[in-house]
């Protein structure tokens, strides 16, 4: 019996075809027909049951009443049942042209995606001996003489170099020269770049900061190019 009751059931939901409905026209059960915009039919019987057909047979540019008569549905017996024909939804035809140019809309974001990765490797194979040295302004130093533990005979020498940074024009008129460098050695952790770092900060000036690492390569001439680019 509940094999029976859920055959009953989903012959109840099955949609109609065109030809039952024109079938259904003919003898007299339909009182209604109301067409979605989404190419629904809703057909409600004499009875005040309702039934539905999907148009899957119907063509694009025929209309419902059309198709009937081509069923042999005659105009007296349509003038008989109330057509319903909602207007298409904006909003349908929005989706529509959405789902046509979301493809090319895919294809464009993919050629655009392969032409920066192929644009940022040519930049990597351009830049490759290029400078890695990072720049630190001088309007807002992080690191002074104050936050060096100890050294006090490297600071006070490091002293006069800031002093020249600050005010060149003062020992230029003495003749005096700028060191073309100062040379740090020490084993590591001895606070060497914490000094170079701190000589910026004093004297206000931009600051570059490299690894002397990053001046090693496998390729020959490599090292030597980012010296010049530096």
């Amino acid at each position: 019996m509940l094999y029976m009751g859920f055959r009953d059931n989903n012959n109840a939901t099955e949609p109609l075809t065109i030809s039952q409905v024109a079938r259904m026209v003919q003898n007299g059960e339909v009182a209604k027909i109301s067409v979605q915009s989404d190419d629904t039919i809703r057909v409600v019987k004499v009875n005040g049951t309702e039934d539905t057909a999907i148009e899957s047979r119907k063509e694009a540019a025929t209309t419902l009443v059309e198709q009937l008569r081509e069923y042999g549905v005659t105009p007296e017996q349509l003038a008989q049942i109330n057509v319903e024909v909602s207007a298409p939804s904006v909003w349908g035809g929005v989706l529509s042209g959405a789902l046509y140019l979301l493809p090319v809309i895919f294809m464009g974001g993919l050629l655009w995606f392969i032409f920066r990765q192929a644009q940022g490797s040519n930049n990597a194979a351009m830049s490759f001996g290029k400078s890695r040295a990072r720049m630190f302004s001088g309007e807002h130093p992080t690191v002074t003489f104050q936050d060096v533990a100890g050294a006090e005979e490297s600071k006070q020498e490091l002293a006069e170099v800031v002093e020249f940074l600050k005010e060149p024009q003062k020992f230029i008129q003495l003749g005096a020269r700028i060191p073309k460098g100062v040379l740090l050695v020490g084993p590591p952790g001895t606070g060497k770049t914490l000094l170079a770092k701190a000589v910026s900060g004093e004297a206000g000036v931009p600051f570059f900061s490299i690894s002397g690492s990053e001046f090693v390569e496998m390729f020959v001439g490599v090292g030597a190019s980012r010296v010049r680019d530096l």
